[in-house]
């Protein structure tokens, strides 16, 4: 959960601006900016020779031509946005926009080609590019890359991949106060995060066991590279998930020269990143910490949805060891902790986590160290391996308070510590221009320390007049997920494109097993037109913490420790129309049938598939695997990319999520918005001598319908003195639609004379202060049911130097 840090504190202020102004002295180097990257084959990675790269933007044009390990550079590039042109005999070249150049960091970029299977001469054939197409090659539909420049460009983000994602079609965040990513009606906790091709615990901080997202995140967009994020039937080498797909990437340092950013922002708080090479292979660093500075937004006023401040950290760090007769090796890591306190004493009923009887304490830690390698073993061949280590753990605390505001009866204490010692290995093999295979096993080892003891809604047994500690959960133990996939990539013509794969999955605790077929189609009906469809069973392991809740009423630790897998399939067609230059039309249909859904073994309203967008799950014992549900809706994106100085975006979902628990009685989900629409569009105004500078205007608007919710139990929750929902009427009941309105204004000041730049924005969140519900819920101070809302106006703000 969301300690609070006290940095109401006069003198931290000035050495902030101290080391703003030293920042500033540093940079006395000349300025040249860059372009520079690599040139790969998109299907087995091999470094393209004697390659073009052209820079199309500017008169007269200038290119370079690729080194024999795939390297290009253009020197000398005026700071704004550029278009570049790559193009090799018997490829089809490709035509990259919107490449972002500042005076304070060379440019570095990965781009690859796909070799044309058309009969060539002296010809090459040109494919324009569609910006946001998957990296992964084996994706077929409902996947798209996303960049680090657009996740700091979007108004309403905060610096949050998280926020980012939830302005594509058919994704939600479930409201204000937290980032889990709800995808096409899917419980947030179906989604899978992997980094550097490996799964790693919830990047969150603040979070807690089973969950997938929380109130602010720990990735770091600076640190991120092009990665996917993929919301149904996903790649064949894609395990135990249901609902989507984060799959990140770290970007390499520079490896020509050191570079150096500091950033200070209200919700990434001050960050110190630094960069540059390693030796004479190739090699690269980058690293960055950052330290939160939400308290400062508290000490002048500004709300943050609770009077406690969070205090939290983070490091992330990619070392490349660049090439050698064994390899490639990099290591990566990201890490965390945070921390928070709710005093009583300073809260009152509209904070959205505290409550005022209470005292509750909060404490957080996540990391992940990981070995990446990468081994050429033919002119189209390589072997990929990641091992990694992580852990993950927290604990809460909460004491009802003594008349003197002083700690006093426990009544909650959750302790959870979980370890992953992960190998994945994949061999990836280009065996024509036709014909892509990847073949790979991963292999998970999951240790498992947790305790929770509560007092909410217990009896008193004991007949002392204070209701009892119940042990609710209570496990040390480890167990194995184990995985092994196949896919492949074949292009039947110019025109169509198949990926086709299986994935199969064991989980040792619930002795459970599964095999997922997946199948895509694409098909470039006409130079404007793209049709697509998919098909993907997929399989997970309910989250851990719903395996271990002990059953009350027979005392059994383990009675829901033979839970089988949560099984979705997913169908989903779609089209997209290029039917301008630089716009583009999208739409997908899709359904999802799941099955095999932990429901009560006796008849009632309850599914697991409701849970997940909260710091805890439901403690629900003797569960069974016989509840389903369905998604299914319509998406809709009009884009047109940052082309021009401008950019539009906007993307609607109509849907449906339903579930049915024992009683056989469907029902609304807890996600079941039926609607969500995005509306972002951006401009841009270079200034300056020589128009080195920009200026920015970004603006969000949001909507969507009004969750589905269960009505407070009141006289249930005046006995029992906590927050309890009639299980009959599960669901029947609707907030207000949501509606949501972020702008946001930035300026880049590039040096002319020096390696230097400087950038501001302000990003005026909920701009009409809009009063939108965050949940009504029992308050035991009062005796009543409140109504508790999302967060209000907010100005965001962030200073970055780079030199």
């Amino acid at each position: 959960m969301p300690q609070p840090y006290p940095i109401h504190r006069a003198n931290l202020i000035s050495k902030l601006i101290l080391v703003l102004v030293l920042l500033l002295a540093l940079s006395i180097a000349l300025s040249a900016q860059t372009i520079k990257g690599q040139l790969i084959d998109g299907q087995s990675e091999m470094p393209l020779i004697g390659a073009t790269v052209e820079l199309v933007s500017v008169e007269p044009r200038r290119g370079a031509t690729t080194d024999l390990d795939g390297y290009f550079s253009l020197a000398d590039i005026p700071p704004g946005r550029h278009t570049l042109r790559m193009s090799y005999l018997g490829y089809e070249s490709r035509n990259l926009p919107n490449v972002l150049v500042t005076t304070g960091k060379e440019t570095i970029l990965n781009l690859s080609l796909e070799e044309s299977i058309a009969r060539l001469d002296a010809v090459t054939v040109t494919a324009k590019t569609k910006p946001g197409e998957a990296i992964n090659e084996m994706a077929t539909v409902s996947s798209q890359t996303f960049t680090a420049e657009s996740v700091n460009r979007f108004a309403g983000g905060r610096a949050d991949v998280s926020r980012m994602a939830s302005n594509l079609a058919g994704v939600a965040t479930s409201d204000d106060s937290r980032n889990d990513i709800v995808i096409r009606g899917n419980s947030p906790a179906g989604l899978l995060w992997q980094l550097e091709g490996i799964p790693i615990p919830n990047p969150n901080h603040f979070s807690t066991l089973g969950t997938t997202g929380g109130p602010v995140s720990a990735l770091n967009p600076n640190m991120l590279g092009n990665s996917d994020f993929a919301t149904s039937a996903f790649a064949a080498e894609y395990g135990n998930a249901i609902g989507g797909v984060f799959d990140l990437n770290l970007r390499k340092g520079n490896r020509d020269r050191y570079e150096f950013m500091a950033q200070l922002g209200t919700f990434s708080g001050l960050e110190a990143m630094a960069e540059g090479p390693l030796n004479d292979n190739g090699g690269s660093f980058v690293v960055s910490f950052r330290n939160s500075f939400v308290g400062f937004a508290e000490a002048i006023g500004i709300p943050i949805g609770t009077n406690a401040t969070p205090d939290y950290r983070d490091l992330t760090f990619n070392v490349d060891f660049g090439n050698s007769k064994a390899g490639k090796f990099s290591l990566f890591g990201i890490g965390g902790t945070s921390n928070i306190d709710f005093l009583g004493t300073e809260t009152d009923s509209t904070d959205l986590f505290a409550n005022p009887g209470e005292n509750a304490y909060a404490d957080s830690y996540f990391g992940v160290l990981g070995l990446r390698h990468n081994l050429i073993t033919g002119d189209d061949t390589y072997i990929r391996t990641v091992i990694s280590g992580s852990i993950q753990g927290g604990d809460f605390r909460v004491n009802e308070l003594n008349d003197l505001g002083e700690d006093d009866l426990l009544t909650t204490k959750v302790d959870d510590e979980t370890t992953r010692y992960s190998l994945k290995t994949y061999l990836n093999s280009k065996i024509n221009k036709r014909l892509t295979v990847r073949t790979g096993v991963q292999l998970e080892s999951i240790g498992l320390v947790t305790t929770v003891d509560d007092r909410d809604g217990s009896p008193d047994l004991d007949g002392d007049g204070v209701r009892d500690l119940l042990r609710l959960r209570d496990f040390d133990g480890a167990f194995g997920l184990y995985q092994a996939f196949g896919q492949l990539r074949y292009r039947l013509g110019e025109k169509a494109t198949v990926n086709a794969g299986l994935h199969a999955q064991y989980f040792s605790l619930s002795d459970a097993f599964a095999l997922e077929p997946r199948l895509g189609l694409r098909y470039q009906a006409s130079q404007k037109l793209t049709l697509t469809a998919g098909y993907g069973r997929h399989n997970q392991t309910p989250a851990l913490p719903v395996f271990f809740f002990r059953d009350l009423t027979t005392g059994s630790p383990d009675a829901n420790q033979n839970l089988g897998f949560l099984t979705a399939d997913h169908y989903v067609v779609g089209g997209d129309l290029a039917f301008a230059p630089n716009w583009r039309l999208k739409t997908e249909v899709y359904y999802q049938n799941l099955s095999n859904i932990p429901v009560d073994n006796f008849s009632s309203s309850f599914s697991i598939l409701n849970a997940g967008a909260d710091f805890v799950f439901p403690e629900r014992g003797s569960l069974v695997n016989d509840g389903t549900g369905t998604n299914y809706g319509v998406e809709l994106t009009l884009e047109h990319y940052f082309a021009n100085n401008w950019y539009l975006l906007f993307t609607g979902s109509l849907f449906e999520s339903k579930y049915s628990g024992s009683d056989g009685v469907e029902r609304n989900t807890a996600f079941n918005n039926n609607y969500v629409a995005n509306l972002l569009a951006g401009r841009e105004w270079a200034f300056g001598k020589q128009q080195q500078h920009r200026f920015t205007i970004n603006l969000k608007v949001t909507g969507s319908g009004g969750r589905y919710y269960s009505p407070v139990d009141l006289e249930a929750s005046r006995e029992l003195q906590t927050d309890v929902r009639d299980e009959s009427l599960a669901f029947t009941e609707r907030y207000t639609d949501y509606f949501r309105t972020d702008l946001k204004f930035g300026v880049q000041l590039n040096s002319a004379t020096r390696k230097f730049s400087q950038s501001f924005f302000i990003d005026f969140q909920n701009l009409t202060n809009r009063e939108n519900i965050f949940q009504e819920r029992f308050n035991p101070v009062t005796g009543e049911v409140n109504t508790v809302l999302q967060s209000g106006f907010f100005p965001d703000f962030q200073y970055r130097v780079q030199f």
